[in-house]
C-alpha cells in the first residue's frame, strides 16, 4: 500500500537531543564536585529517559529519596535547557524536505512529555511543519503500546498501513508494528552497546536518515 505519511520518534531519531541532556548531567555533577562523564556514557542511556540518565550518572538507589531528588532536579534543569543544543540529525532536514515536496505528511510520536517536546519543536522551527505531535500527555499508555501511534494515525486521518514509523528503540518498532504500520529502525540513534536494531523485527534498518529515501522513493513525486 502506498505510503502517505512518516512518523518519527524524537530523541535519537528525528533529533540529536543528547547534547542538552549531557550539559544538564555535567552541570549536576559539577555542582557536586564530581568529574565530568564521557558524553557517550550519557548518550547510550538517553532512550531510557530521566531515570536511566540519573542512574547512569550518580551512584544512588533508585528507590531512595536521594534518587527522586536527583531526578526532579534533572527535569527542572532540563526544562530550562531543553532546546539549546538539540538539532536535527545530519541528513534529516533534506529528508523532511523530500517528504514535504512529495506532499506527504510527517509527525512525531515520542515518550517525551509535551512540556519538553513542544518547546523543542518550536525552537527548531519544526512545529509548523509537523502534522502531528503525540506525547505521553495525550494517551493513557506510552510506547511500546500502540496507542500513541494509533492516535497519530487517527489525527492524520490515515490507515496505519499507509504510515511508516521510524525509531531508535525496540519500543518504537513494537509500537509501530502493533499499530499496523511499516517500521524502520535507525542505527545512528541512542542505542545501548549491547543492543542490536537488527533483532527488533523492523521492516528495514538504516544507518543514516537519507537511506530512508530509498524506502520512500515510490511515494516521492520527484523520483
Amino acid at each position: 500500500m502506498r505510503l502517505r505519511a512518516v512518523l518519527f520518534d524524537m530523541d535519537g531519531t528525528l533529533l540529536d537531543t543528547a547534547p542538552d541532556f549531557v550539559a544538564v548531567i555535567q552541570a549536576m555533577r559539577q555542582a557536586r564536585n564530581l568529574p565530568a562523564l564521557a558524553e557517550q556514557q550519557v548518550r547510550a542511556v538517553v532512550s531510557g529517559g530521566a531515570r536511566a540518565m540519573v542512574l547512569g550518572a550518580f551512584d544512588t538507589d533508585p528507590l531512595s529519596a536521594q534518587f527522586e531528588t536527583l531526578r526532579l532536579e534533572f527535569l527542572e534543569r532540563y526544562s530550562q535547557h531543553c532546546a539549546v543544543k538539540s538539532r536535527l540529525f545530519e541528513g534529516m532536514e533534506q529528508l523532511l524536505r523530500d517528504i514535504e515536496h512529495a506532499s506527504l505528511r510527517w509527525g512525531v510520536v515520542t515518550n517525551k512529555p509535551v512540556r519538553f517536546a513542544e518547546p523543542i519543536m518550536q525552537q527548531l522551527g519544526l512545529a509548523s511543519r509537523s502534522a502531528v505531535l503525540i506525547c505521553p500527555d495525550h494517551v493513557s499508555k506510552s510506547k511500546p503500546d500502540p496507542e500513541p501511534v494509533l492516535l497519530a494515525c487517527s489525527q492524520l486521518g490515515l490507515d496505519p498501513a499507509t504510515v511508516l514509523f521510524v525509531g531508535d528503540d525496540l519500543r518504537d518498532v513494537e509500537s509501530g508494528r502493533a499499530a499496523g504500520c511499516k517500521t524502520a529502525a535507525v542505527r545512528y540513534g541512542y542505542i545501548h552497546p549491547e543492543d542490536n536494531p537488527n533483532h527488533w523485527g523492523a521492516d528495514i534498518v538504516v544507518d543514516h536518515p537519507m537511506q530512508l529515501r530509498e524506502v520512500l522513493d515510490q511515494a516521492l513525486c520527484s523520483c
